[in-house]
Parts: C-alpha cells; structure tokens; sequence
C-alpha cells in the first residue's frame, strides 16, 4: 500500500500554500483536488484582494498559478476525493486514506484543506448568474458594486454584518428576511436598522432574480401575502451560511455544533495527532483567500515539525 509522508486533501488556497511550504520542507506533498479542484475561488471572476496583484486577477488563473507553484517545488498534484478516512489516534500512529471508494493509502500526517460550501437558494436563475451578479461574499465582491442598488439574503449575524459593509460602498442595499425578526444579535441589529441607505424586507423571499448575462433586478415575494414585487438592482448576495466540508470526517475529529473543526489554539492541529485543518474548514470568522493560505502555511509548518519529533 502506498505510504505518503504529508496527505493534503483539498485544493483550495489552504492546500496549495500548505503544499508549497511542504514541498519546501522536503515532505513530498500528495494534494488530492477534490470534487472542485481550486476550491470556491474557481466560481468568483475577479480577486481583487490578495496581495501581490495590483490589477487583480480572475479566481481560477490565481488558482492554477498556485498550484503550478506548489508543482514546482515537487507537490503531486492528483484528481481524486477521499471517501473514507480511519485516523489513527496514536502519535505516530498511521492514517489510513480511501480515494474515490476503491484506492486505499496511508498517510503519515493529514492537512485538512476542504473548505466549506455557501448555501444558496437553489433557483435556476440565481445558480445561472453566479458570477454575474450573484455572490456568496459581499467582502469579496461587494466592491465590484459601489455606487449601485443591490440585494442581501439572510437574517444572521453575518448577513447584518454584510449588509451594514456593502451600505458603505453601494448606494441602497435591499434586505431580504424570510421571518418576521431577524436572528441576528441585537448589536448587530440596530446597526442596520440605523444605516439610512438598508431598507429591510421582512416574510420576503426571492422570486427570481431577474437578468440573462448578468444581474438586472430581483422579483421578491412576501410569503405571507404572496404579493411580488421587482426591484431593479445589479448584485444580490446570499448570506444564509456556509457548510464546511468535513462529513466523511465525522466521528473522528472534534467539530462544533456546525461541523467546522476544532483546532488547538493558534495552531491547526486537531485532537488527532498527525491531524492538521486549515482554511475555511476551521475558519467560520474571516472565510478569506489570504486567511486560508495563511493557515496552510501554518499547518506545513505544524506537520513537519510533528514529523520531527516523531523520527527524532
């Protein structure tokens, strides 16, 4: 059976920077893609907010500069999603791996790196203009917008807070809530409903957002009345939360009430030894690009020295 000395799983800013510094430290990184090689990155046209790019670039030509990066310094990079994991609890104890139900591995040290998944509606019209106008991140993207009237759905503290961030740069921000009351605290709360320029729709959902290449308007409908109405507008933002991506890891690895994982203080070891998560698979805060690739590098960093003090 196969045996590799540092198993990245994941393919996102998280793994690729975990590569590259693990690539660096002679550990001779195998990073398996997963089922959307590049990670979220890959959906969002232009990054804006990386550092090093002066005129920004598009998400996937960033994605596929990264992994060339980490290729050079010898990561293999594979086309794969793990199914199945056994982690074993012992230091120095060996990880088994099974790849797409039928290619087993082991694993000297693990770096998880599979991200986490925004939620969206699921109507055919806002899935057909994501990248058009539709975003799952308004600090992101929200920039791309100044000036102009746009749409935010959700109730929680994040969508209060996203809500409150795109009012400083658009010129009216539409809030969408499905109940009567919003969940988000009531901080959080008062600053919307003390920035002018948020109007808040309560019991309204989205219709159908309206445009064929992109974004031009938003059909709401109160579901309590059933009454629609269209409201012109060039970006709506969904911000009804994110599912990390951490199921085939359930039961083995200490995860919060969301799934997110659980890492020991400022490090991103788990309660596994061996274990390590990084990127938006432990991070519910700040979900950015240059977040993630900041804790990759960490958990290379926390693998090799693991691996020291074992063959030490």
């Amino acid at each position: 059976m196969e045996r590799i000395k540092c198993l990245i799983i994941g393919s996102g800013p998280a793994g690729y920077t975990a590569a590259i510094y693990a690539s660096r430290a002679d550990l001779k990184p195998v990073v398996y893609t997963g089922m959307e090689p590049g990670g979220q990155l890959t959906t969002t046209t232009e990054v804006d907010n990386f550092p090093g790019y002066p005129e920004g670039i598009d998400g996937p030509t960033m994605m596929t500069q990264l992994q060339a990066q980490a290729e050079r310094f010898g990561t293999e990079v594979r086309i794969g999603m793990v199914t199945k994991v056994d982690l074993a609890t012992a230091h120095g104890g060996i990880h088994k791996v099974t790849v797409d139900n039928n290619t087993e591995l082991e694993a000297e040290t693990i770096i998880i790196a599979t991200g986490a998944t925004a939620k969206y509606l699921g109507l055919e019209s806002e899935q057909r203009l994501r990248g058009g106008g539709v975003s799952a991140c308004a600090v992101c993207d929200g920039f791309f917008y100044k000036g102009q009237d746009v749409a935010i759905v959700g109730a929680g503290d994040t969508a209060a807070e996203e809500a409150t961030y795109l009012a400083n740069i658009c010129n009216h921000v539409t809030m969408l809530v499905r109940k009567d009351y919003m969940r988000a605290s009531k901080a959080m709360q008062h600053r919307v409903n003390n920035t002018k320029n948020i109007s808040v729709k309560y019991n309204t959902e989205v219709d159908e957002v309206l445009g064929e290449q992109v974004v031009e308007g938003l059909r709401m409908v109160n579901n309590q009345t059933g009454e629609k109405q269209d409201i012109d507008i060039t970006g709506l933002f969904i911000a009804i939360g994110h599912k990390p991506n951490t199921d085939v890891f359930a039961g083995q690895i200490d995860m919060d009430e969301t799934g997110y994982i659980i890492t020991n203080g400022k490090s991103t070891k788990t309660n596994v030894p061996g274990v390590f998560a990084s990127g938006d698979v432990q991070d519910n805060e700040y979900r950015q690009a240059i977040t993630a690739a900041g804790t990759g590098c960490m958990a290379a960093l926390d693998a090799e020295r693991y691996l020291a003090s074992i063959e030490g």
